[in-house]
């Protein structure tokens, strides 16, 4: 549940990145060029369809199959952004042996986040079933996603595989950035009319309120510079789930160093990064 101490002036400030992140537009604009060139020098397999609505799709980076399989799910408050502009985080994993699939969705209004749950689940069924027929290393998987990606990464830890008649035992780790696991405080900001949450829907889809379906150890990341909510939120997820904590991070949530909610993604693709050498660690 959400503090009760927390007014929508103080949900809307603290859901705010774009506000709290003055020169986000950079970000996106260097995003969309690395992007551009990653998938020019790499040529992915793009838009592979897993299912039938509009943006039921994804991006396939291949590495030769040797090491195992990244699976990214974007950002962007589960209404906005698109998996072509997170492709520049493919090229150190590809270069590691690791392939990679991004992942797209349906976005709110169009659809609600209850869709973009099955539609994320559907995905990685897919991958499971059909990857190997792409050349991917579907024996070895992590799940990863960024901010509203970071929530849906983790509802993929809580899922009833076995209903969906998958075995998910290849899926070794999911990662965790940024991620919203209470979705109930953004009932109270200006995105709700797009997200139409309410106390029932959010409780619902609620990382918080679930319990983890997969054995693997969950990675949860966020920047030490973020707005107050988004750390809370990931020491409350960690909180929920003592089960799959990595041992590694066994003290609290991985906490990057100087990083806002857009470098923080831009750790997850920097060698140099605890994000990186923590991710690269679930494949062996």
């Amino acid at each position: 549940m959400s503090p009760v101490h927390l007014t929508p002036e103080m949900c809307e400030r603290g859901y705010n990145n774009r506000a709290a992140v003055p020169d986000y537009p950079a970000y996106f604009a260097r995003w969309a060029a690395d992007s551009a060139a990653t998938r020019a020098e790499l040529k992915p397999e793009l838009d592979v369809r897993y299912g039938k609505r509009p943006k039921e799709t994804m991006d396939l980076f291949s590495a030769g199959g040797r090491r195992g399989l990244l699976v990214f799910i974007h950002g962007g408050y589960w209404r906005a952004l698109d998996k072509s502009d997170f492709s520049y985080l493919v090229r150190p994993f590809v270069a590691e042996g690791i392939d990679v699939a991004m992942v797209n969705y349906d976005l709110c209004p169009s659809v609600d986040i209850g869709t973009i749950i099955d539609e994320c689940r559907n995905a990685a069924a897919w991958l499971l079933r059909e990857g190997a027929a792409h050349g991917l290393a579907t024996r070895n998987v992590v799940i990863s996603g960024d901010s509203a990606g970071g929530h849906l990464a983790a509802v993929l830890h809580a899922t009833d595989w076995a209903a969906m008649k998958v075995d998910p035992s290849p899926i070794k780790a999911s990662v965790s950035v940024s991620g919203v696991f209470d979705l109930e405080p953004l009932i109270h900001t200006s995105m709700n009319p797009d997200l139409r949450l309410n106390s029932e829907n959010a409780a619902a889809w609620s990382t918080v309120h679930k319990r983890p379906t997969l054995a693997a150890p969950l990675l949860i990341a966020v920047g030490t510079i973020e707005t107050s909510e988004f750390v809370r939120q990931s020491q409350l997820q960690w909180d929920a789930w003592p089960e799959v904590r990595p041992s590694s991070t066994a003290s609290g949530p991985l906490m990057l160093e100087g990083c806002h909610h857009f470098s923080a993604m831009d750790a997850l693709a920097d060698v140099r990064s605890p994000l990186f050498r923590e991710t690269l660690k679930f494949f062996g």
